[in-house]
């Protein structure tokens, strides 16, 4: 279900964004998946590799990382999915972050929690 939202999320963005080609339904859902591999994989090494400039830049540096991965994934599905700038890849990267969190509001229940609240009254005795 996540990959369909994403997909979504993806199709959304790219409609959205006047510097980004997403050409249909099927490169979506290809970009969500190489999206997730290229986040698990690639992103955190990244991270790793570019702490110090992160640590300068109090974090910003980290929508670098994300527009460098929507830049990867942009020359691997080059036909299907296509970014004119690395600015448009930084504000798609922003853009896909806001829908899909919206979207993980939406669907994702609050944990129900389990009350075990006992009352006392001020001579120790426990009210209901």
């Amino acid at each position: 279900i996540k990959l369909v939202l994403n997909a979504i999320a993806v199709i959304i963005t790219a409609r959205l964004l006047p510097g980004v080609h997403l050409d249909g339904y099927l490169a979506a859902f290809m970009l969500a998946g190489l999206l997730a591999i290229l986040n698990a994989s690639v992103k955190p090494v990244l991270v790793f590799l570019t702490i110090p400039a992160t640590i300068l830049s109090l974090g910003l540096f980290l929508l670098v990382i994300n527009a460098f991965i929507i830049e990867i994934a942009a020359w691997i599905l080059r036909p299907d999915f296509d970014v004119a700038s690395f600015w448009s890849a930084l504000f798609f990267s922003i853009v896909l972050s806001i829908i899909n969190s919206i979207f993980e509001r939406l669907t994702v229940k609050p944990e129900h929690r389990k009350d075990n609240v006992q009352v006392f009254d001020k001579d120790g005795n426990r009210i209901a």
